[in-house]
């Protein structure tokens, strides 16, 4: 046995090894009002049991299948940590997990984060909490339940790690991409609002070589400081989705929407292939992408080549739909009903005879992209 060493004078308390239980119960307590406005049919939101309780039926689905996904912010929570503002990093957290959920037809339901600290402020951690559970109502998603870790020595000073957790249901036969798209199906994109949760470590990398601090002015957004500018939430883009998935025939054969793609990491180049079944390819007109200021300014700071622009970044669209031609029009009117302010970018061609080297997707063809991306 390893030697022990003189006896301690008094006793020892889980506070004096750095974890703090009662500021874990009042962050509880802080937090339970956020949730509560979070409930939806089928959850009623009452934090501090052993796990969440959710009731499909009372949700009203006939014959659901579940779809799960799970993620995080990235090195963006660097920014949040050191600019001091952590009010919209949940919100990211959210989308990041609910637009991968929609993209295969499927209403999120619930979901649950996982917080991870070195030294628990109550105050930080309710506001990160505050941004989940904003995320949570514009996904129409129940937060019924999450773990705060405090793990002194694992994580130093102020900093955390967040992941998210999101449940949602789709009815059976109606799960997307649907294998039936075709050469001359239409590409509608829709907007991003900036950089989203991707390419951070090269957008930290690019404001370390600017030599800009995060309280400067934003160079691309007049009125906003780089580090404000820099966490603008991801776009969450489930209620127009669905609103019209549901208002051009559903998410099935009659539907008008075959497929969907969250533009996430990889961009356009990497997640378009993943949605692309059978042997075709898309086509990207990049005059029709007018990209946020700020793919300007990263592409001038790093003198980035647009391939890896286009590889890195959504550049200006964070969602992509494809409908058939004779519908297209059926659905940009939909998606405008619901607040959307959809674009046309491109369509469905046969083989581009290169190989696509997106993750999975490894008999995918690539995608064909002609013009140039507007950058301003």
């Amino acid at each position: 046995m390893p030697p022990t060493g003189d006896k301690p004078s008094q006793s020892m308390t889980y506070a004096d090894a750095g974890v703090d239980i009662d500021a874990g119960n009042a962050l509880v307590t802080a937090i339970k009002p956020l949730a509560k406005a979070t409930s939806r049919a089928g959850a009623d939101v009452d934090l501090g049991g052993f796990g969440g309780l959710f009731d499909l039926k009372r949700a009203g689905f006939r014959d659901p299948i579940l779809v799960a996904a799970n993620d995080g912010v990235g090195t963006k929570l660097k920014i949040a940590i050191e600019s001091g503002a952590h009010s919209t990093i949940g919100i990211d957290l959210v989308a990041m997990c609910v637009n991968d959920l929609v993209v295969q037809g499927a209403e999120p339901l619930f979901f649950l984060d996982y917080l991870a600290v070195g030294k628990l402020d109550v105050a930080v951690a309710r506001e990160v909490v505050a941004g989940i559970a904003d995320g949570c109502r514009q996904a129409g998603a129940a937060l019924i339940g999450g773990e705060t870790a405090e793990m002194p020595g694992m994580y130093r000073g102020g900093d955390y790690d967040l992941a998210g957790f999101a449940v949602g249901a789709v009815e059976r036969g109606e799960i997307l991409p649907r294998n039936d798209i075709a050469v001359g199906d239409v590409l509608i994109g829709l907007k991003s609002s900036g950089v989203h949760s991707n390419g951070y470590s090269l957008v930290r990398k690019l404001v370390e070589r600017s030599g800009l601090d995060w309280a400067a002015p934003a160079p691309f957004s007049a009125g906003q400081t780089l580090g404000e500018a820099l966490l603008t939430p991801t776009r969450i883009y489930v209620k127009p989705l669905l609103a019209a998935i549901r208002a051009t025939g559903g998410s099935g054969p009659a539907g008008a929407i075959k497929a969907l793609s969250h533009i996430t990491g990889g961009g356009l180049s990497e997640n378009l292939p993943r949605v692309m079944a059978g042997d075709v390819a898309a086509r990207i007109d990049l005059s029709a992408i007018q990209a946020p200021s700020v793919f300007g300014w990263l592409a001038e700071t790093g003198r980035l080549d647009p391939r890896e622009l286009l590889r890195t970044f959504n550049c200006g669209i964070g969602m992509v739909v494809v409908v058939s031609r004779d519908r297209s029009a059926e659905v940009l009117a939909a998606l405008k009903s619901a607040g959307e302010d959809p674009v046309v970018i491109g369509d469905v061609i046969p083989p581009t005879g290169e190989k696509s080297d997106a993750k999975g997707k490894g008999e995918a063809w690539a995608v064909k992209y002609d013009g140039a991306l507007a950058l301003a």
